[in-house]
């Protein structure tokens, strides 16, 4: 069966909207009992200011991988700011069971969808550019890789939130049926 990508691309906040704070976003989750759907994840990542002084505790980068920095997590949801230097990026994923969505804070994001089937394995279908300001979301069972392009020439800062928190995810080689197994703590977060 073919796996296949569906985004939703969202527009920065409307001045009509209610803009919630950080502090609203994160005590928002942190009550969250049951996973939140994708949509009411979409709908306040775009609907968030978020100011440099909320970031700052969240802040770090390194060399080698990007770093993720948990900001909450319960049963039902897990909210992280990840920091990406030029080059960096994920292995080619799934949420395998979550649904995740995707702000991008400052810099440029290079988001890469794929297919899969048992017979052919994993194929390229499309990638795109999400530049600041951008949320996009990824429902189960898409498969992407993200990062900040090697041409960017700036570090990437983005917040992520995942419902249910991400487990043990699906990873993938272009070209090959083989799927192996990931674990997003193998990049602790602080």
């Amino acid at each position: 069966m073919s796996t296949l990508l569906k985004t939703e691309n969202v527009s920065a906040p409307s001045t009509e909207k209610i803009v919630l704070t950080f502090d609203e976003l994160v005590d928002w989750l942190r009550s969250q009992t049951t996973p939140p759907s994708i949509e009411d994840i979409n709908e306040r990542l775009t609907q968030v200011h978020i100011t440099p002084s909320d970031l700052e505790p969240y802040l770090g980068f390194k060399e080698g991988n990007y770093w993720r920095h948990r900001v909450c997590r319960n049963a039902s949801v897990e909210m992280l700011i990840i920091c990406w230097r030029p080059g960096q990026k994920t292995p080619i994923h799934d949420h395998n069971g979550s649904h995740g969505v995707v702000r991008v804070q400052e810099g440029l994001m290079w988001e890469t969808m794929f297919t899969y089937n048992d017979e052919q394995g994993l194929r390229y279908q499309s990638g795109r550019e999400c530049p600041k300001g951008e949320v996009t979301g990824a429902a189960e069972p898409d498969i992407h890789q993200l990062g900040n392009p090697d041409v960017s020439g700036q570090d990437l800062i983005t917040v992520h939130v995942y419902a249910p928190p991400l487990g043990v995810l699906k990873t993938y080689k272009v070209g090959s049926a083989n799927v192996d197994l990931y674990t997003p703590n193998d990049f602790p977060t602080d």
